[in-house]
C-alpha cells in the first residue's frame, strides 16, 4: 500500500527570518543564520520548514509588502544564500515551504509605480482603482484590517486605490488575467528552483467585488475580533464584498494546475473570512489547495468546548480536503500566554504541543513553541509593528511573538552579537535552547521524544478522527488508520479531573510519552491539570 504524500500529517516548523538567527551581527536574522541552525531544526524531528518572506521589501510590514518577488532582500542575504539553504535543508531531509504574498504588493513594486503613473499605461488596471464619490470621499465603506478606511488617494490618477492591509500595500486586481498570469509566473520561478511548497498569505483576499458594493453592518454581539484587536472597526462589518469572493475558486484551480506540473509540491493557504472553517473546506476541495489553516485555534478561547466545536465543525464540512492546525504563529500572541495567562506551566506547553500534533491534519509549529516560550512584553518605545503602535495600549500588536529566538544563556540569547531589532526577554534566555537541550525533562526534549513516538503511529499522522464526549473540560478523540487506533484525552483546565465511563474500558494506556500523564485504568480516567493520556485498544496495547 502506498504511503500518503509527505505533506499529509507533516509537522511544519515556521521560521520568521528576522528573529531566527543573525549571522552577520547587524541585529537582524538572515538566511545564513537559518543555515547555521538547520541541524537543530532537523533534530526536532519535523518534516518541513516554512520560511516567512525574505524577498526585497521596504519592510513596512516586515516583508509582507513585497517589492520584488524574485529577489532576496539584502537584509537577509543573497540568492546564493537561499540556494545553499535549500540544498542544506534537503540534505537533512527537510522540505522547504516559502511564503508567497499574492493579493497585494508594496507601493515600491515596479508594477504599482507604473500603474499609478497614469490611467492609460500598460499596467493601469493591475491594481484596484476607483473613482471618488461626488463629495470626494472613498467609493465605499470597506475597511482595512490594520484600522481605518481601505482606500488611499493617489493624486497622480485622481483616484483611490484599495489596500486591505497597510496603505503601503496596494491590492492587485485579480480580475485582470495578465495579473493572474504574472503572479503564477512568479510562483513558477521558485518552483523551478526546487522549493517543495508555498504558504499562501491571505489567500482569500485576492478578488474583490467589481461593483464595489458596501459591506453590510454587523450587529455588536457578532463582532468577534479573534486574533486581532477588539478595538478595530474591521469587526463592525460582514466582509462579503472585499474578500472571499467566488471568483477566487477558479484562480485556486489555476494555481493547483501549476503545482501539478511539479510533482511532490504542496500549497498551504491562510484563511481569515466570515466563516473560515467553511472557506477552508471549500478551498481544499477537489483541485484547489492541498491544505489550509485558519485563526479559530489562534484565538483567546482555550476551553475544551471551543476546541471540540472547532474540530467537529471542520470535520463535518471538510469531506474532501486536508486541514492544517496552528496554535501560534508570527501574527498572534504565543499560545501558552493566550491560554495559560501570565505564568504558564511546562505541563500546559507540552500538552498543547502534543494536542496540536495529534489532530487530524498537518501541523504548523512556530519557532520557540518547542521551548514553551511565553509572549514577550515589549515596551512601547521598543515596538516596531505598525499595527501595535496604532492600537496601543489595549492591543500591543505582533512584536511580542516576534522577539528573537533564544539559543544560548548569554547576552541577547545568542541570537546576535549586536543589539537585536527587538529585545530578547530575560525569561526567554532562561528557557533557551541550550539550557533545554541539556535538561532531560525540558519541554524541548519532551517534544523531541513525542515527535519520535508520533512518527511510529500512522493513526496520528494520517488517520481519521472521531471526537468523544468524556467530560466538559476534556478534549478527547480517537484516531484510526488501516485498523490501527489511538485514543487521546487532554484536560484543558487548570484543575485535576477524574471520570469513569464504560466507553473507556476497552482502552489501555500507552507508556510514557513525555507528557504530564494521567491514568487510565478499567474505564477510570484521572487527569492532572493540563494532563493527557494516550491509549490503544487492549488487544493492541499488549
Amino acid at each position: 500500500m502506498t504511503q500518503p504524500p509527505w505533506w499529509r500529517g507533516a509537522v511544519i516548523y515556521e521560521i520568521y527570518p528576522r528573529s531566527f538567527s543573525d549571522s552577520n551581527a547587524d541585529g537582524i536574522g538572515d538566511l545564513q543564520g537559518i543555515i547555521d541552525r538547520l541541524d537543530y531544526v532537523a533534530g526536532l524531528g519535523v518534516d518541513a520548514i516554512w520560511i516567512a518572506p525574505f524577498f526585497k521589501s521596504p519592510m513596512a510590514d516586515f516583508g509582507y509588502d513585497v517589492a520584488d518577488y524574485r529577489s532576496v532582500d539584502p537584509m537577509f542575504g543573497s540568492m546564493d544564500d537561499f540556494d545553499r539553504l535549500l540544498a542544506r535543508a534537503h540534505d537533512l531531509g527537510l522540505k522547504v515551504i516559502i511564503d508567497q504574498v499574492l493579493s497585494h504588493t508594496s507601493v515600491e513594486h515596479a508594477w504599482f509605480r507604473e500603474s499609478r503613473a497614469s490611467r492609460d499605461n500598460p499596467k493601469s488596471d493591475w491594481y484596484v482603482w476607483a473613482e471618488p464619490k461626488q463629495d470626494g470621499t472613498p467609493p465605499n465603506n470597506w475597511l482595512s484590517i490594520f484600522g481605518g478606511v481601505a482606500w488611499r488617494w493617489e493624486p497622480r490618477r485622481r483616484q483611490y486605490y484599495l489596500h486591505n492591509f497597510l496603505s503601503s500595500q496596494p491590492d492587485l486586481n485579480f480580475h485582470n488575467p495578465h495579473v493572474r498570469r504574472a503572479v503564477l509566473d512568479n510562483l513558477r520561478f521558485w518552483l523551478d528552483k526546487g522549493v517543495d511548497g508555498l504558504r499562501l498569505d491571505a489567500i482569500n483576499f485576492c478578488f474583490h467585488d467589481p461593483l464595489l458594493r458596501d459591506n453590510p453592518p454587523k450587529p455588536a454581539e457578532q463582532r468577534i475580533a479573534r486574533a486581532f484587536s477588539p478595538d478595530n472597526p474591521y469587526a463592525y462589518q460582514y466582509h462579503h464584498h472585499d474578500n472571499t469572493r467566488p471568483e477566487n475558486l477558479q484562480f485556486l484551480s489555476e494555481l493547483r494546475a501549476l503545482l501539478d506540473d511539479y510533482p511532490g509540491t504542496a500549497t498551504l493557504g491562510e484563511v481569515a473570512s466570515e466563516d473560515s472553517l467553511a472557506t477552508m473546506a471549500e478551498y481544499t476541495s477537489r483541485d484547489r489547495l492541498h491544505m489550509a489553516y485558519s485563526f479559530e485555534l489562534l484565538s483567546e478561547d482555550s476551553t475544551a468546548a471551543h476546541v471540540r466545536a472547532t474540530v467537529a465543525t471542520l470535520e463535518q464540512r471538510m469531506s474532501e480536503g486536508w486541514p492544517c492546525w496552528a496554535l501560534s504563529n508570527h501574527d498572534v500572541r504565543r499560545v501558552v500566554t493566550r491560554w495559560g495567562g501570565a505564568r504558564p506551566t511546562r505541563a500546559l506547553a507540552m500538552q498543547l504541543l502534543a494536542m496540536l500534533c495529534s489532530l487530524r491534519g498537518s501541523v504548523c509549529l512556530y519557532q520557540g513553541e518547542e521551548l514553551g516560550l511565553p509572549e514577550a512584553d515589549v515596551p512601547f518605545q521598543a515596538l516596531r509593528d505598525p499595527y501595535g503602535i496604532a492600537f496601543w495600549p489595549n492591543f500591543k500588536g505582533r512584536d511580542g511573538c516576534r522577539t528573537p529566538m533564544p539559543w544560548d544563556d548569554i547576552e541577547h540569547g545568542g541570537f546576535s552579537s549586536a543589539t537585536p531589532w527587538l529585545p530578547v526577554p530575560r525569561e526567554h534566555i532562561a528557557m533557551c535552547a541550550a539550557r533545554q537541550d541539556a535538561d532531560a525533562h525540558s519541554t524541548l526534549n519532551a517534544f523531541r521524544a513525542f515527535v519520535r513516538w508520533r512518527k511510529s503511529q500512522p493513526a496520528l499522522r494520517w488517520g481519521d478522527i472521531h471526537l468523544m464526549a468524556i467530560a466538559e473540560s476534556v478534549f478527547a478523540f480517537e484516531r484510526s488508520y488501516r485498523g490501527e487506533r489511538i485514543l487521546a484525552a487532554f484536560n484543558l483546565s487548570a484543575d485535576a479531573i477524574e471520570v469513569r465511563t464504560p466507553e473507556l474500558e476497552a482502552w489501555r494506556q500507552v507508556g510514557s510519552t513525555g507528557l504530564l500523564e494521567g491514568q487510565l485504568e478499567r474505564g477510570r480516567l484521572r487527569l492532572p491539570a493540563h494532563g493527557a493520556v494516550f491509549a490503544m485498544p487492549r488487544s493492541e496495547a499488549g
